[in-house]
């Protein structure tokens, strides 16, 4: 099997401006495809919704997991591209529409992933990946 070298997740368009102009430099997400990401892998942003595909790239500076997503807030700030009140509106609209498991009277939740990233650049052109990227993300293999 080939190494992995990296990650790749869907973003949508609307929000790559705030890693190519607005200088944010943490992604977060719920944690998926997460378990063999490494400092210095890559992250490829996958352009979502409009314009579909790769569109740049950054190297992983850090990997952070947390149960609650606002805890990032308090670690990086305003670096994250979202916002805290839509991470909130993400949180609540997921609790809303997830089915949830039962174990003993507790849900089965995941845990949120932080990506810190450096050297964050834009693609001159966008290209197609060869493989559908679904929306958990998928890693990359060289």
């Amino acid at each position: 099997m080939t190494e992995i070298t990296g990650v790749t997740f869907p973003v949508p368009k609307a929000y790559m401006v705030r890693f190519f102009e607005e200088g944010k430099t943490v992604f977060i997400k719920p944690a998926t495809v997460f378990k063999e990401l490494r400092p210095g892998m890559k992250l490829v942003f996958y352009q979502s919704h409009e314009d579909t595909g790769y569109v740049g790239e950054a190297t992983i500076a850090r990997v952070l997991l947390e149960d609650d997503p606002l805890v990032f807030f308090e670690t990086f700030g305003d670096a994250i591209f979202l916002t805290e009140a839509e991470v909130k509106e993400y949180v609540e609209a997921r609790e809303h529409w997830q089915g949830h498991r039962v174990r003993k009277g507790e849900k089965k939740q995941k845990p949120w992933m932080a990506l810190e990233l450096k050297d964050i650049h834009r693609y001159d052109t966008i290209k197609k990946p060869n493989r559908f990227v679904p929306v958990g993300g998928k890693y990359l293999r060289e």
